[in-house]
């Protein structure tokens, strides 16, 4: 009996290994790098030497059905408290919408601007670089656990955070249509931790979410294509 339980442990152990290897030789690196080209995962973008020493990263990217100037509006009026996300509303905005038409008032972002990221209030974006119709970044520096915002240029941070940019980067591609590339940057504290959270939670979680913007923003863009919010 004892033998046949130390096999079966065994079993578990090397099954337990083997997924662990096929996920991060085959499917994390796919996961990170999910639409995108070599070139554009191995090109640097304005916003990276904003996390120096990054620790995680990913490159995500897609095609819109049309040119930079048109696809600019949408991305500069998202935010918690204006068009939302364009993502999973029922994850990141508690259900209510996001906008389905460009919306005036929301056209204009600076630098140093906030975007609410949460229903409280207590945890936003900082705009962090504007180039109108080529680069938006936007940086989140969250306090652990409590998840509430803090001032990256506090003198001395919190004990445990996460820090990183979410990078939109917009180029020309033919037949008038734009290559839309998402950089996210990262590094936390304590690293064991951290590390381990977004391998099971962080990073799944932002390939469903950017893969539904992704989508979700291709269904804005062409008139031909529902617009039910999502």
């Amino acid at each position: 009996m004892s033998g046949h339980r130390i096999a079966l442990g065994t079993a578990a152990v090397t099954s337990a290994v083997v997924a662990l290897a096929l996920h991060g030789l085959i499917l994390r690196p796919r996961m990170l790098t999910w639409g995108a080209t070599p070139d554009e995962v191995a090109r640097g973008y304005p916003g990276d030497d904003l996390v120096p020493d990054a620790e995680s990263s990913s490159t995500m990217a897609t095609t819109l059905p049309a040119p930079p100037e048109q696809v600019w509006p949408w991305l500069v009026q998202m935010g918690g408290d204006r068009a939302g996300w364009y993502s999973w509303d029922r994850l990141d905005r508690m259900g209510e919408p996001s906008a389905t038409a460009i919306v005036p008032e929301w056209q204009s972002l600076e630098e140093g601007q906030r975007l609410i990221a949460s229903p409280d209030g207590r945890s936003w974006f900082t705009v962090a670089l504007v180039e109108p119709e080529r680069t938006l970044v936007l940086r989140s520096s969250l306090e652990l656990p409590s998840g509430h915002s803090f001032d990256v240029g506090s003198a001395q941070p919190p004990r445990a955070y996460l820090d990183g940019v979410w990078g939109f980067h917009l180029r020309p591609a033919p037949g008038d249509r734009t290559r839309l590339v998402v950089r996210t940057r990262g590094s936390s504290r304590p690293r064991r931790l951290t590390w381990l959270l977004s391998l099971l939670f962080g990073e799944p979680a932002h390939l469903i979410m950017q893969v539904r913007q992704f989508h979700n923003l291709r269904t804005r863009l062409d008139p031909a294509r529902d617009r039910t919010p999502a």
